[in-house]
């Protein structure tokens, strides 16, 4: 039986890297690209703030085609359906029978990816989807999975995980251990989903709209 051809939606962070993990072990699919919103105005990966250059180097390292959505920033909610309209509309041309989300437990979001895609016949797939969260943090990290934290909700979690590794045992017990409300986000480095780690090196840390990001750079 032929496999099916699967999106990935790629954040760049722990979630995403996971869930193609867990799809590559899975012989119903074969995932053949990864798809992005990019911030036009900022040439980075939308919230997670990752450069451009190092997004094309996680594509490159797990051997599959980027997909990019550029959207304005801001973004309206109607500037970024017709821009993932587009996409959907590529995919459909390109026979892709599924797109992977990474996400946890937000039913709302995955009420929302699901209603999106109903009139496309694209069939929304949710890997991790109801893992406990910090047992699937748990599970990354003995996998071999590395993540820089490259965004931090100072309302919520502690700014000074700004820059730092993913590593649940550093943050207070009211964060969720993967950050899925939004507490921080990642930028994976190393994994059983890619070739080879990839050599980052953390640079400035600055406060923006209400956020500390980190930001990362490749290491010569």
């Amino acid at each position: 039986m032929a496999r099916l051809k699967t999106l990935l939606s790629w954040s760049s962070g722990k979630d995403s890297a996971w869930t193609l993990h867990r799809l590559r072990m899975d012989d119903r699919y074969e995932v053949v690209g990864l798809l992005t919103t990019i911030n036009a105005a900022a040439d980075r990966v939308a919230m997670h703030a990752v450069r451009w250059e190092l997004l094309r180097a996680q594509a490159d390292a797990a051997g599959l085609p980027l997909w990019a959505v550029p959207i304005p920033s801001p973004c309206s909610n109607d500037e970024y359906e017709c821009a993932m309209s587009e996409a959907m509309a590529r995919a459909s041309s390109e026979a892709i029978d599924c797109i992977a989300f990474g996400d946890l437990f937000l039913e709302d979001v995955r009420a929302y990816r699901e209603q999106k895609l109903a009139a496309t016949g694209i069939r929304p797939l949710f890997p991790l989807w109801g893992s406990d969260t910090r047992t699937l943090a748990a599970e990354m990290i003995a996998g071999g999975l590395r993540a820089r934290i490259t965004c931090v909700d100072p309302r919520v979690a502690p700014r000074e995980l700004a820059g730092r590794d993913f590593d649940p045992a550093l943050l207070p017990p009211d964060v969720d251990p993967c950050g899925e409300r939004g507490e921080f986000h990642t930028f994976a480095y190393a994994g059983p989903m890619f070739r080879a780690p990839l050599a980052i090196e953390t640079g400035e840390i600055v406060e923006r709209d209400g956020f500390v990001f980190a930001d990362l750079t490749r290491r010569a």
